[in-house]
């Protein structure tokens, strides 16, 4: 058994072969050959150029210390790279550096404005920690520093605390950068009858009058949910990342019903891409492609024009991702 054996495995080898110097379904093994005889950094470029990525946006709180960091993956693509800052992260150094419960939440804010002065947004990740079914009021100063205080006591550094974890997400709405959350599936630790981003509509009603731009990231299989949401509430946009790049073959299904409710103005291109460079590649490749099919279809059958197809693939593929997050604007923002 190997996890070649897969949509994204196959994918793998038909699309990412050729940008290492091999035939398209090329085997496991000879791939992984030439991968090692190129080396990481010669791999890492061929594959995030061949991305045709212009902007990345790096989400650094898991296992960062493994990956490169937005500098890094700048100096390997020659394009911008930005990072987006997890809450979740912020608030366990803030611990591992020491703190008590009741200085807990001054701490935390500090930490976290500090760490996102030249961000582009912040993730939370309550999906993976508690379930998107968090309360979606923001808890008193009283229970934050009681239940600082039993994580304080558990001596774990994970934060899990569905009262910590509401806390983190008001402290990111109050910082006021587009917040993304984790939704659908992901790693085997999410519960996913917890993570349908319908869960979050009472949170989303009650972020809306701050105007931050909520983020739904992934979505499948609930990105017609996700739809839903960005078609009903101004503030909320998402995108199917993970889910086209897992697919592979069948990732058009997707990208086309993530086009049947939502407004175009509130769909994103993502790559969802973690760890191997490969991920970035057919991220980005597999998105176009099924983009193509699905529009040309609508072209082809007369329901929009090529001007539209044109428009809206635009849109979604880079536009955006520049107005929500500001890409063209400068980076620093100082504390209010």
């Amino acid at each position: 058994m190997t996890q070649f054996d897969s949509q994204v495995g196959f994918a793998i080898l038909r699309h990412c072969a050729p940008v290492l110097g091999l035939e398209p379904h090329t085997d496991p093994e000879t791939y992984l050959a030439r991968r090692t005889e190129l080396g990481v950094e010669e791999v890492n470029r061929r594959l995030l150029t061949a991305s045709g990525v212009e902007h990345f946006l790096v989400e650094t709180g898991y296992r960062g210390e493994e990956l490169l960091d937005p500098a890094g993956m700048s100096a390997a693509s020659g394009k911008p790279a930005d990072e987006i800052v997890r809450l979740e992260a912020v608030a366990e150094q803030v611990v591992a550096e020491g703190t008590d419960a009741a200085g807990f939440s001054a701490r935390f804010e500090a930490a976290l404005w500090e760490r996102s002065r030249t961000a582009r947004g912040l993730k939370s990740v309550v999906a993976y920690r508690y379930g998107l079914d968090v309360d979606p009021e923001p808890p008193t100063a009283e229970e934050v520093t009681a239940a600082a205080g039993r994580w304080l006591r558990t001596g774990r550094s994970r934060v899990e605390d569905p009262v910590l974890l509401r806390h983190l997400i008001w402290k990111g709405v109050e910082r006021g950068l587009p917040l993304q959350f984790h939704t659908g599936f992901g790693d085997p630790d999410v519960d996913l009858r917890r993570s349908d981003p319908l869960l979050l509509r009472g949170l989303i009603e009650r972020v809306e009058p701050s105007g931050v731009p909520v983020m739904l990231l992934h979505c499948y299989p609930f990105h017609r949910n996700a739809g839903f949401l960005a078609q009903v509430y101004p503030n909320v946009h998402f995108d199917v990342g993970l889910g086209v790049n897992h697919t592979g073959a069948r990732s058009a299904a997707i990208v086309a019903e993530s086009l049947e409710l939502a407004p175009f103005s509130k769909i994103l291109f993502s790559s969802d891409a973690w760890g191997p460079a490969e991920l970035h590649h057919l991220g980005a490749l597999l998105w176009r492609r099924a983009m193509i099919r699905v529009l040309s279809g609508f072209v082809a059958e007369g329901e929009w024009s090529r001007a539209q197809a044109v428009r809206v693939a635009a849109m979604v593929g880079a536009e955006n991702a520049r107005r929500v997050y500001r890409l063209e604007k400068p980076r620093v923002t100082a504390r209010r």
